[in-house]
């Protein structure tokens, strides 16, 4: 992380790091490079480092920069979506022969990458509670390189203690890698926590605008920074200019955003917990959530996901999200706007008849920056 920064407010940092004024016309907005390749001086004479966009672009520069600073790392890497950055972080440590423990609960996508793909060249993985250091602890095999966590996880919002888990990493000498795509930058730092490695979707609440796909990698480790930038490279699934660009724009009002997201979610989960209709609400922010300690340890606040479930089973699920109205039925998360699914059936889909298959009366909420009272009325009439 640059010292520019290291003594600087989080609001100050979004908006600065990274972004510095262009030094031809002075405009305060990094442009967006979009372009392929570079003049250089002579062979070998690069300006800036700049040869071939797939190696580096001043846009995504700018943004892998402001990244690092946020989550106090020393190395951010900006790739085309989340799944591609943590294809790169996978292939980056492991080999075929290597085992890694992961959450037994995360987002389908990850764990369809763990299945369907590293396991088809010798990648072993275990399921473990991950809420549990000692069940973590008891997944680790001599064969273990990394621990995969969630906090809050997707869609079942638990909480991991990330320092304890890391405890446990360091004294089996393995990579803590941690999602930190639910909690954001803002409300948990979890390298400050002891963790190697921190993922992100930066499509969801660090673009905040549902209008970019993205994803990232920051480290604190220098040396494992340049492993996973050659790795970025010769890969190649590198966020593109105008993709970054977006990214770095959504980043600036991250903070107040996730204040809102908090606040409005805080009300809707206590709202859900009091419904008839109501069986079960899972909010970290809620005092009768396990994790809500270990939460309100390691974040500021507690997010802008919610996920119930509703008496009736799967049908009555599937229904609640079918007579939404302002909150929009669809994957992803994060958008300033509010977003309605049914995992079992939607985002969650492919982890259907594996230890990580979620409740069939589950909704997950995205909660957004709405007024909150007409979030309130919507889904009081959707669950009926």
């Amino acid at each position: 992380m640059s010292e520019t920064f290291s003594s600087q407010s989080f609001e100050t940092v979004a908006i600065h790091a990274g972004n510095t004024a262009d030094p031809l016309t002075g405009a305060v907005v990094p442009p967006i490079y979009q372009v392929s390749t570079y003049k250089q001086d002579g062979v070998g004479g690069l300006r800036g480092g700049y040869e071939y966009s797939r190696s580096a672009n001043p846009t995504r520069t700018a943004l892998e920069e402001n990244l690092a600073a946020l989550e106090g790392g020393r190395r951010g890497l900006a790739f085309s979506s989340g799944l591609a950055a943590e294809d790169c972080l996978l292939r980056t440590l492991l080999g075929p022969g290597d085992h890694v423990v992961i959450p037994n609960d995360a987002y389908g996508g990850t764990f369809r990458l763990f299945a369907k793909v590293v396991s088809r060249w010798g990648v072993e993985w275990s399921v473990a509670d991950t809420s549990d250091p000692a069940a973590v602890r008891a997944a680790v095999t001599d064969r273990t390189k990394a621990i995969w966590v969630e906090t809050p996880s997707n869609p079942l919002l638990g909480i991991t203690d990330i320092a304890a888990v890391a405890q446990v990493a360091k004294e089996a000498g393995v990579r803590l890698v941690v999602d930190n795509t639910f909690a954001s930058p803002y409300l948990q730092q979890p390298l400050a926590l002891g963790a190697d490695v921190v993922v992100h979707s930066l499509t969801k609440y660090m673009g905040g605008h549902s209008d970019v796909v993205g994803g990232a990698l920051v480290v604190g480790d220098s040396e494992l920074g340049e492993e996973l930038a050659f790795h970025q490279n010769a890969m190649g699934a590198v966020a593109g200019p105008f993709d970054a660009w977006l990214v770095l724009r959504g980043i600036k009002t991250l903070a107040v955003r996730m204040d809102r997201h908090s606040e409005n979610a805080t009300k809707i989960a206590e709202m859900l917990s009091r419904h008839a209709r109501v069986t079960r609400v899972l909010y970290p922010g809620l005092p009768e959530h396990p994790g809500h300690e270990t939460a309100a340890k390691q974040m500021k606040a507690f997010g802008g996901m919610v996920s119930f479930q509703v008496e009736g089973g799967e049908e009555a699920a599937v229904a609640v999200c079918d007579r939404a109205k302002l909150f929009t039925l669809g994957e992803s998360l994060g958008g300033v706007e509010s977003l309605i699914e049914h995992p079992g059936r939607m985002t969650h889909a492919s982890v259907v008849g594996s230890a990580l298959e979620v409740p069939a009366d589950l909704v997950r909420l995205s909660v957004g920056i709405e007024n909150a009272d007409d979030l309130l009325a919507d889904l009081q009439q959707a669950l009926g």
